[in-house]
């Protein structure tokens, strides 16, 4: 889980090079993954960041929540992936988990068509806040295929060695794990989960939720009640789709950045 002082500190603030080289997955990811972090992609990788820190470049979301998506959805734990494309751009939004926003900001358009559309799957009730830690802490994997960009710069980050990483994370989960949910909205999400083995993982299509797309079959495809149907049918436990309200949410998350 995050830190009290890390949900405290200034999200506008430029991170500095140092704590960007602090950056720690977690352990089972880790012991999956451990042997990217040694790979040439990697290394310009960092190069890349630091580079940009350097500069002065604002980098969304904090070093530290980088791989939030993974210490929230342990490897093993994991029973539903969202692919997303890379952070929202704006400060204070991104927090490392795909479609989700910090505590205290207004949910983009994306979201609440998701929310719209759980509505009409599953009963969702409006909720104050875009905060979808509840959902990470059931084993939902939101993972943006880009982990980083720049304030102000959408996809800034594309194209640096991301999209390598979070393809082996999809791998390691296509190959050692059975009985997934994907959900891949948009052309970008299906492309780079083209490979999921359809006989042993369900994979769900369909339009983004964008407002430019979700009117063209987003809406009305019921991807929540049919993840939870599978999910039940393989014997684990369905997705609580409903998201408390904000002052509901455990105080260390509910910290207004």
């Amino acid at each position: 889980m995050a830190q009290t002082t890390e949900q405290a500190q200034d999200e506008t603030a430029p991170a500095s090079v140092n704590e960007a080289a602090e950056i720690r997955l977690e352990p089972s990811w880790k012991r999956v993954l451990h042997a990217e972090f040694e790979q040439p992609y990697m290394r310009n990788l960092r190069a890349f960041l630091k580079a940009r820190l350097d500069a002065g470049a604002k980098i969304f979301p904090r070093p530290s929540e980088y791989f939030n998506a993974f210490a929230h959805a342990p490897f093993d734990r994991v029973k539903v992936v969202i692919l997303g494309q890379d952070p929202y751009h704006g400060a204070g939004q991104a927090h490392g988990l795909c479609f989700s926003v910090q505590p205290g900001v207004r949910p983009p358009p994306s979201l609440l068509n998701i929310f719209k559309e759980l509505k009409t799957d599953v009963g969702f009730q409006s909720v104050d806040h875009g905060y979808l830690m509840p959902w990470a802490d059931q084993g939902m994997l939101l993972l943006n295929a880009v982990l980083t960009v720049e304030e102000g710069r959408p996809a800034a980050h594309q194209g640096q060695g991301w999209e390598e990483f979070t393809d082996r994370a999809i791998h390691a989960l296509n190959q050692q794990r059975e009985h997934l949910v994907f959900i891949l909205w948009g052309a970008y999400a299906q492309k780079k989960g083209k490979f999921i083995d359809r006989k042993k993982h369900l994979v769900i299509e369909g339009p983004h939720p964008s407002p430019l797309s979700a009117s063209r079959g987003f809406f009305g495809s019921r991807p929540f009640s049919k993840a939870n149907e599978y999910l039940a049918k393989h014997g684990l436990e369905p997705i609580d789709w409903q998201l408390p309200m904000l002052k509901d949410i455990a105080p260390y998350t509910a910290t207004k950045h």
